[in-house]
């Protein structure tokens, strides 16, 4: 940064390659996630360690993570021990928030060079799915924590609305719509004890890759033979984990996917047919399979006429013909779904423009959006109130 004034220049960022899951650092714990991507961003830009003046690192959540696991990755990357190292948790956006709180430092003239950024990974958090889908320390089902602490009732809350990027649309633009708006998401974990064997002689074995391959493609025909045609489900098997030789049949395997719909009456039928195929298959092939179904986050349902007032918010920001309030329900799933059914409320989308899709390791929040969306906000705020 020059002195005489309070440019900000990002001179390297790097992304760890975690975005295709189970990717070659997964498995790393987080400081040493944050290290490799500390001494990355550090070689690209051609920085000295030694020169760094703060860092600031985002994290989902640092329980088992060791002490400050920024600290740790900042010490284990070769940045001096008196260089201020601390971490920040926002949850979604940990990252970037970490970026912002960097620039806000160098603005201040509290730092020149600042490394900053995210130090989780997504595919193999160890706390992110149980926080995600709002359960904690075993078995213990919550809904979401702010609503059970009373958030809306103590600060008299009465309407609630919520925006969420949106790669593919213009700039400049909002979508929502009444009803149902995104899925009721579920999670199929599946657990398979075969037996194992050499490769040479599988009537010795159960192979549980075979049974998994049956229990994949017969999971598939839930959506093609037991939904009606006109409803919206999808059932995705994601992960599939078995062997480590080419000439070992394993004894066991694992399958994991999730369940999504748009009704309560379809979410009880694909349970249903879950478990009825699971049981079918392991009858069939001999193999202990072990399900556990979770029910995660509910079907996200706009309320009309919260709907109307986001509509007519997001015209008067960008122009009507810039605004639809119509689009088709969306079969990703949204934890704001909660506070739509504790209260009233509309979730809307803003335009990302042409950036790679959400989750993608490419993906990258377009700044020129900000502008919409944060008049979007004020402008909400100035006609809700003053209504």
């Amino acid at each position: 940064m020059s002195s005489e004034s309070t440019t900000i220049v990002i001179a390297s960022a790097a992304r760890t390659p975690v975005g295709s899951f189970n990717g070659a650092l997964a498995s790393l714990p987080a400081h040493e996630l944050g290290k490799t991507a500390i001494k990355g961003a550090l070689d690209r830009a051609g920085v000295a360690a030694g020169d760094v003046s703060e860092v600031i690192m985002g994290q989902i959540l640092a329980a088992g993570a060791g002490q400050n696991p920024a600290r740790q990755a900042s010490i284990e990357a070769g940045i001096p021990v008196d260089a201020p190292a601390w971490g920040m948790n926002q949850l979604c956006g940990s990252g970037l928030r970490a970026v912002a709180l960097g620039a806000q430092q160098i603005q201040e003239g509290s730092a020149s060079i600042v490394v900053a950024g995210g130090q989780a990974s997504m595919s193999q958090e160890p706390h992110a799915q149980q926080l995600r889908s709002g359960q904690k320390m075993g078995d213990l089902a919550l809904v979401d924590a702010m609503i059970k602490d009373g958030l809306m009732d103590r600060f008299g809350i009465d309407q609630v609305y919520g925006m969420h990027n949106s790669p593919g649309m213009p700039i400049g633009t909002f979508a929502t719509r009444a009803g149902p708006t995104m899925a009721a998401t579920d999670h199929i974990n599946i657990h398979i004890e075969g037996l194992g064997g050499h490769a040479a002689r599988p009537h010795k074995s159960i192979d549980s890759v075979l049974v998994g391959s049956q229990l994949v493609v017969a999971l598939q025909s839930i959506v093609s033979r037991s939904v009606d045609p006109l409803e919206a489900v999808v059932v995705s098997m994601c992960q599939f984990r078995a062997g480590d030789a080419r000439n070992v049949i394993p004894q066991t395997a694992e399958i994991l996917g999730t369940a999504r719909t748009l009704t309560a009456e379809m979410r009880d039928l694909v349970e249903q047919r879950v478990r009825e195929i699971v049981a079918g298959v392991a009858l069939q092939s001999g193999a202990r399979i072990t399900l556990n179904y979770e029910r995660s986050y509910p079907v996200l349902v706009n309320h009309a006429a919260q709907v109307d007032v986001a509509a007519r918010v997001a015209a008067e920001v960008t122009g009507a013909a810039n605004v639809s309030s119509e689009i088709p329900p969306v079969m990703g799933a949204e934890d704001f779904a909660y506070m739509l059914e504790a209260r009233p409320g509309a979730f809307i989308f803003i335009g990302n423009g042409d950036s790679a899709g959400l989750h993608h390791p490419a993906y990258d929040f377009n700044d020129e959006a900000i502008v919409y969306g944060a008049s979007y906000w004020a402008r909400l705020v100035e006609t809700q109130l003053a209504g």
